[in-house]
C-alpha cells in the first residue's frame, strides 16, 4: 500500500521585489496651486477701513452752509448698513480701575461681576471709590450706568472728599 503524503499549503505566487524608485519633487518657483479665481479679477479686496465705524455727523441749521460728510467709506465703498458694537467685558472694566473717574454703561447680567472686582479692588486699600447706580435711560433695565469717583479720607473733617491730583511721587521737587 503507498504511503500517503501530506498536503502542503498552495503557496502563493512568486513575484519579484520592486524597489521604490522616487522621484525627486520638481522645485517651482511661485504659486502652487490652482490657478487665481477670477471671483478675485471681478470682485478685488475689501478695503481694510471697510468695516470700522462711522462717526455720526449733527448738522443744525447753522451749519447749513457748510458741505455735506461724504456718503461712503474712503475709497467709494458705500457705508455699512449695520455696525456692530463690541460687546461688554468685565476684564476691560477692571484695566480701567485705578484711574480718577469712571462710567460706563453696564449690562444687567454683568453688573454683581463689576461690583465685585471694584471692591476687590478697593479692599488693597489704595484706591477708594464711590460709587453711583443707576438704571440706564431703558425701558427694559437691561442696562445700568457705572460711576466711579475716587475719594480720600480727610481727617480733619471726619469723611470722605473728592480725591485732587497733587504730583506724581516720582518728580523731583522744584
Amino acid at each position: 500500500m503507498p504511503t500517503r503524503r501530506a498536503r502542503r499549503p498552495a503557496r502563493a505566487p512568486k513575484t519579484k521585489r520592486r524597489t521604490a524608485q522616487r522621484t525627486p519633487p520638481k522645485r517651482t518657483t511661485g504659486f502652487v496651486g490652482r490657478e487665481g479665481s477670477p471671483v478675485l479679477e471681478r470682485y478685488p479686496p475689501k478695503d481694510p477701513g471697510f468695516g470700522a465705524p462711522r462717526r455720526l455727523v449733527v448738522t443744525t441749521p447753522s451749519d447749513a452752509a457748510a458741505p455735506a460728510p461724504p456718503a461712503g467709506l474712503p475709497g467709494g465703498a458705500p457705508a455699512p448698513l449695520i455696525t456692530f458694537e463690541r460687546p461688554f467685558d468685565a476684564d476691560d472694566f477692571s484695566a480701567l480701575l485705578g484711574q480718577t473717574s469712571i462710567r460706563m454703561n453696564v449690562p444687567r447680567s454683568d453688573l454683581a461681576e463689576v461690583l465685585r472686582r471694584v471692591m476687590e479692588f478697593m479692599g488693597f486699600g489704595i484706591y477708594v471709590y464711590t460709587i453711583s447706580v443707576r438704571p440706564a435711560p431703558s425701558e427694559l433695565l437691561k442696562e445700568f450706568v457705572v460711576e466711579l469717583h475716587r475719594v480720600d479720607y480727610s481727617a480733619e473733617k471726619g469723611t470722605w472728599l473728592p480725591f485732587v491730583e497733587k504730583g506724581s511721587a516720582d518728580a523731583p521737587p522744584s
